[in-house]
């Protein structure tokens, strides 16, 4: 059985260094600046243009929903914003949902937030919410997060040749999942 209060609710999660909080429009101006920094773009694949005003209404959309958590991450020291990271695609007839995460750019990158950040919502989605699996798709151009997914417990279950065209080349895309009985170091 799926929590969904606890999505809904969407409780602080805090770890050593960071702290995920409900995604909210009150993050708008760095949330803005993160979809259009160049490499976390690159990273993440992300070929949308958006504006502020769907950046806000996305954001503000946020908070209550009972099918997804989405949550900012902070730096624990002094609560600046650091990216988001997902819990989404909720079913809860399998028990399972899907991941993601983006940090703001290269000045984040390399510090152990993003592996913190995803060991804290793995631990809420198995846990709290109830999962038994969760998954997520990963570009080959971006190992660095393939190492960090790898180190947080999850597992390659395949490959999708070729599925993302970027900067005039194509790219693989591997999937990945862990279960709630996998190890979570």
């Amino acid at each position: 059985m799926i929590d969904t209060d606890a999505l809904r609710r969407q409780p602080e999660l805090i770890g050593e260094h960071v702290v995920l909080a409900q995604l909210d429009e009150t993050y708008l101006e760095p949330a803005w600046r993160a979809v259009r920094e160049p490499e976390t773009t690159r990273l993440t694949g992300t070929h949308t243009k958006f504006t502020e005003e769907q950046i806000r209404e996305w954001l503000a959309s946020r908070p209550g929903l009972d099918d997804r958590a989405d949550y900012a991450i902070l730096r624990g020291e002094d609560r600046a914003y650091l990216g988001d990271v997902v819990l989404s695609d909720i079913d809860e007839h399998n028990r399972s949902g899907s991941f993601r995460i983006a940090l703001t750019g290269p000045d984040v990158f390399g510090k152990g937030y993003g592996t913190e950040a995803t060991k804290l919502l793995l631990d809420f989605a198995f846990d709290v919410v109830g999962l038994h699996r969760v998954s997520l798709e990963v570009f080959e151009h971006n190992p660095r997060a393939r190492r960090v997914y790898e180190k947080c417990g999850f597992v390659r279950e395949g490959l999708q040749r070729e599925a993302l065209w970027w900067d005039g080349e194509w790219h693989d895309v591997i999937t990945m999942a862990i279960l709630k009985n996998d190890p979570r170091p």
